[in-house]
């Protein structure tokens, strides 16, 4: 059994929202994506990101005839593979998407996703959307931010770990749609009964640190509640830009 519930909020500067999500307890699929581009290519980028990954998951699910155009990863269990695969092929999409219009030249998307099959949860992401595990009280982010202080800087800093400035730290390294071949980071974990998993845009947790996402999770409210307290809080501290978050709670089998 699993209860969820996601929820987007424009947030109070930009015109548009360019984020989008899933949440299906019944395919057991969460998603978060956050894109970018001019034009609304953003707002297009994650959707076509979103909607390729729901559809992927949803078919293999129904019909257990389908080809893997990615190939097979050996290290991977069948739903890592499923997972892994859905991705490429959001990626491909939003690609084409972009050489194919003018307008859309550029845009591409972030991307977290979690598909839970049994115990175990999938979870492949690209850019500096996040997943994290609540389990125990305790808050514990599963994914790598592929930015440049994550993926470059870190191991540049200096003696006392001065990076260079906060635009150059969130600068992303990977991301889904900015070419053909694209990095996907996928990763598997065991689940336990009463665990919650936490998908965020960066509009969440640049704005609120891992302690003060923790406190809300900790209050023992609803999935509804608690996601609608995370993005209010995320905007009562000054968040600017589009904030995205997603709560699955795992119940057990």
């Amino acid at each position: 059994m699993i209860d969820a519930h996601g929820l987007s909020d424009r947030g109070p500067v930009r015109k548009s929202n360019e984020d989008s999500f899933i949440s299906d307890p019944t395919l057991k699929l969460f998603v978060v994506a956050d894109g970018m581009g001019g034009h609304s290519a953003g707002e297009v980028a994650s959707n076509l990101a979103v909607e390729t990954i729901e559809s992927f998951i949803r078919r293999t699910e129904e019909d257990g005839e389908f080809s893997w155009p990615y190939g097979i990863e050996p290290t991977l269990s069948f739903p890592g593979n499923r997972l892994r695969t859905a991705v490429h092929l959001a990626n491909r999409r939003v690609f084409r998407a972009a050489e194919r219009y003018d307008e859309y030249t550029g845009m591409g998307t972030t991307l977290v996703g979690a598909l839970i099959s049994g115990k175990r949860m999938v979870v492949a992401n690209a850019g500096d959307s996040r997943l994290y595990l609540f389990s125990g009280g305790r808050l514990t982010q599963l994914t790598r931010d592929d930015t440049w202080a994550a993926t470059v800087l870190a191991s540049q800093a200096g003696p006392d770990g001065a990076v260079p400035h906060e635009s150059m730290r969130r600068v992303l390294t990977n991301v889904l749609g900015a070419r053909e071949q694209t990095d996907v980071r996928v990763t598997e974990h065991d689940l336990a009964a009463g665990d919650s998993i936490l998908l965020c845009s960066d509009g969440l947790h640049s704005v609120l640190d891992d302690s003060s996402m923790e406190a809300v999770l900790n209050t023992g409210a609803t999935a509804v509640e608690i996601v609608s307290q995370l993005i209010q809080a995320a905007l009562t501290r000054g968040g600017r830009d589009n904030v995205t978050a997603v709560l699955a709670r795992y119940q057990g089998e």
